[in-house]
């Protein structure tokens, strides 16, 4: 006999962890009124031509072949990780359980047939270096460079952010590597674009560019994960080939109204779009170029160090840099308990996260959480939150604290 399970009903919850962001109520109200319209109907193509326009602004970029992939931002990095081709030469950097998947990704692609045979889930790829910083430490330039110069690869890869360890890495230096050594240079930008105030076109080094839309962009987690490719990429891709067809950096623009490198006025078909995330992800960037990026930048700077100060106020350890996230060891009375917190904190509607990989830590996010009010909320439940486990922090004093910063 079949089963009629209840309706579904998913409450609302503060999302303070690493992503993916509280959307903003435009963006919801953007997906939920859209009306029903296939694919190739005409405002909807539009609205595609204008995502991928504002996207130029929003990366800070010429290259035409910038547009948004369906999905998660894994799919955008599964997309420029798409012209790695089996044997192909790569170093990778990884700092972090996110950079490590992506790391992870690319000895799949390069993997030969009988390196993927021998495992096909965690091949090791004789043409791919990885080169593992600890935990909690960022990727230098002289550590990228220093490789490259070793093992003259045809691609690098590092993560601009990384989420797992809250670590922004040397984009400047990784970039100059590339281009002193002739790497084409692949950047996961999940965690920074839409935070942190840059240009792509200032890093001559990378060639690509892939970044999620939960973050920066906070578009729900499922409509286009923004990607950008130079002109010497695409090359690359034409003479080399991909081996696949969804997530084909050529002819995934074609929808976009991207062909043969240039724009055209009628878009071809590629893949089945959403309307309703058309529209969505439409009006995310329109909010982000009305704040400003420059402005969205130093927003997040002034809000996180409001919520650094107030945990270190706590007697916690903070270890990372950027400032969309914070990430911290608790105080030693609650050493071992990270996970236990977090739980706790979820329990209650608080979303924050552990870290997903070794030494367990706590990471509080601020994404779309740019007031007063928000992060005063924030500060006093994670305060609460270790009283319940005898902490012993003095709340007020720490809430006054707050209102001296924002006054």
């Amino acid at each position: 006999m079949t089963k009629i399970f209840p309706r579904l009903e998913i409450p609302e919850t503060l999302a303070a962890g690493p992503g993916p962001g509280n959307t903003d109520p435009r963006v919801l109200a953007a997906f939920a009124s859209a009306g029903v319209a296939d694919h190739m109907q005409g405002d909807v193509l539009r609205g595609m031509i204008e995502c991928k326009l504002m996207l130029r602004d929003f990366f800070g970029t010429s290259n035409v072949y910038t547009y948004g992939v369906a999905g998660t931002g894994f799919s955008g990095l599964d997309c420029m990780f798409n012209a790695i081709q089996p044997g192909d030469t790569v170093v990778a950097f990884t700092n972090g359980t996110f950079s490590g998947i992506d790391g992870l990704t690319i000895r799949m692609k390069a993997a030969t047939g009988e390196e993927l045979a021998a495992n096909s889930l965690n091949p090791t790829a004789a043409s791919v270096t990885i080169v593992e910083v600890p935990h909690g430490t960022s990727v230098t330039g002289e550590m990228v460079d220093a490789a490259l110069a070793q093992h003259k690869p045809t691609w690098a890869f590092m993560a601009h952010w990384e989420t797992g360890s809250g670590r922004i890495n040397d984009i400047q230096g990784f970039s100059d590597a590339c281009e002193k050594h002739r790497a084409m240079g692949l950047v996961d930008a999940v965690s920074s674009l839409g935070i942190e105030d840059f240009s792509i076109d200032s890093f001559s080094g990378v060639v690509a560019w892939a970044s999620c839309p939960q973050k920066g962009v906070l578009c729900l987690p499922l409509t286009y994960a923004p990607v950008s490719f130079t002109d010497r990429y695409i090359d690359h891709v034409r003479a080399n080939g991909s081996s696949c067809y969804v997530n084909h950096p050529i002819l995934a623009a074609r929808h976009w109204g991207i062909i043969d490198g240039e724009d055209v006025a009628a878009p071809g078909y590629h893949q089945t779009h959403s309307g309703y995330a058309v529209a969505a992800f439409h009006e995310a960037l329109r909010i982000i170029l009305e704040h400003g990026l420059a402005q969205k930048a130093k927003d997040y700077t002034f809000h996180e160090k409001a919520l650094t100060d107030a945990v270190l106020a706590m007697g916690c350890e903070v270890t990372s840099n950027m400032t969309s996230l914070v990430v911290l060891n608790l105080p030693g009375m609650l050493a071992g308990r990270e996970k236990e917190l977090v739980q706790g904190c979820r329990a209650e509607g608080f979303g924050i996260w552990p870290t997903l990989s070794e030494p367990v830590q706590v990471r509080i996010g601020i994404l779309n959480q740019l007031s007063k009010e928000a992060i005063m909320d924030i500060v006093k439940r994670f305060a609460e939150a270790m009283n319940l486990m005898q902490a012993g922090v003095d709340i007020d004093a720490i809430m006054a604290q707050l209102e001296e910063y924002y006054a």
